[in-house]
């Protein structure tokens, strides 16, 4: 048998020979490796993270759970774990999301919101088919998650599978009121069912940030128009931007509510979709046909509630939000530093999601600097993953003070070395 691992990665060309680390165990912002080296995972591990890892509350609650309780249908079953995490929910989150359901990932918290919209209209006997994004979106990997977000590298060649969707400019500083103005064109036809948003922040898409106030307007639109407004908080929910909720900043309450990544803290995969009481009362009949079809083997896994719910209990007992604004104060003067001395434009900041364009000749997803980067912060000990030229910071908010910094003096370094 060959010694070449059969894995493969995703996000990821092995055409390219890149080392893939082995990973042995990982505490707070640190990832022990096989080699013994200590590296720091700033980014999260693709923006799970946000205790920490292995946290030991929550290691404990799986523990705990595991023995007990390891897997159960939900198709009309349930568990306490379940229970206890829906009442927690409900009591954080805003009022009018009164129901919540359970499944996997975000991508799949997002094609569950689309399916609760398309069945809200059907189920009320109302023709809207028509879903609204916005430019440069990313929600995910599954088919309707590629459908609404940005088309291009990500999704070219499974082209053939996604359905179309209207989009709206992403709203530049001072580009506002055309975006505005292109959502409420697409809202006054009728027909348009829902529009999905990133609040706050696009992620993938080069972690843009617009403001507040243009997303409370891009609420009020919809509400004006009847359009269910769908907040995928999958990335900026649990704390990312400052707030619990992104939505709190615009001080709006969405229809439908996707939440995934820091969920349980990030230890394991679990998503909800939060909905309002008209969304799921215009499935509520005796008529069969009109159920939620929508389901996974391991909805709602006994464990992962469990993890869960020890995640409520810290931002019920800890002071997390006090950590967040400490560290987002940190990053600030960091990265301020790092613009100052080298070729850098548009640093931007929104809670915990710090980010800036490395000006090198070239920019996009696929520019070659982000690799050079990325390579070079990883001799570094520093676990990053540049989208294109922008570089971006997304830490656990257990990071310490010297850890930053070794991590400021390794971008530094590694920026006088490309540029």
């Amino acid at each position: 048998m060959s010694s070449k691992s059969p894995v493969w990665h995703p996000f990821h060309q092995h055409g390219l020979g890149e080392p893939i680390p082995l990973v042995d165990r990982a505490e707070g912002a640190v990832l022990h490796t096989a080699d013994g080296r200590e590296v720091l995972d700033v980014i999260s591990s693709w923006w799970v993270i946000t205790h920490g890892h292995n946290h030991p509350r929550i290691v404990e609650a799986i523990q705990r759970q595991a023995e007990q309780l390891d897997q159960l249908i939900f198709a009309g079953w349930t568990h306490q774990p379940a229970e206890d995490l829906a009442r927690g929910l409900r009591a954080i989150m805003p009022d009018e999301l009164e129901y919540v359901f359970f499944s996997d990932s975000g991508s799949t918290a997002v094609e569950v919101a689309l399916k609760m919209a398309l069945g809200f209209w059907a189920n009320t006997g109302r023709a809207r088919h028509k879903i609204v994004v916005m430019e440069h979106s990313y929600h995910g990997d599954t088919i309707g998650a590629m459908s609404i977000g940005e088309r291009g590298v990500f999704n070219k060649a499974y082209s053939p599978l996604l359905f179309d969707v209207e989009t709206i400019p992403f709203p530049h500083q001072g580009t506002e009121q055309a975006t505005l103005d292109t959502l409420e064109a697409a809202c006054a036809g009728g027909g348009t069912a829902a529009f999905i948003v990133e609040p706050l922040v696009l992620g993938a898409g080069g972690m843009l940030m617009y403001s507040p106030g243009t997303l409370r307007e891009m609420r009020s639109i919809c509400a004006r128009h009847d359009v269910l407004f769908i907040a995928d908080e999958v990335m900026t929910g649990w704390g990312r931007t400052g707030t619990l909720l992104a939505c709190e900043q615009a001080g709006v309450v969405p229809d439908i509510l996707c939440l995934a990544k820091g969920l349980t803290g990030g230890s394991m995969p679990l998503a909800v979709t939060m909905a309002t009481a008209p969304i799921y009362d215009a499935h509520y009949s005796t008529d069969r046909a009109k159920m939620f079809f929508h389901s996974s083997s391991f909805t709602a896994n006994p464990v992962a509630c469990a993890a869960a719910n020890a995640n409520l209990a810290i931002w019920r007992e800890e002071p997390v939000l006090d950590r967040i604004a400490t560290l987002s104060e940190r990053q600030s003067k960091g990265f301020a530093r790092i613009a100052a001395k080298h070729p850098i434009s548009n640093l931007r900041q929104c809670g915990t999601v710090i980010a800036m364009d490395v000006d090198a000749g070239e920019s996009g997803y696929l520019a070659d600097i982000g690799l050079t980067m990325r390579e070079g912060l990883f001799r570094r000990d520093v676990l990053m993953r540049p989208l294109g030229n922008t570089l971006y910071l997304m830490p656990p908010y257990c990071i310490a003070d010297a850890q930053l910094d070794r991590v400021f003096t390794a971008i530094d370094e590694v920026l006088t070395e490309a540029l």
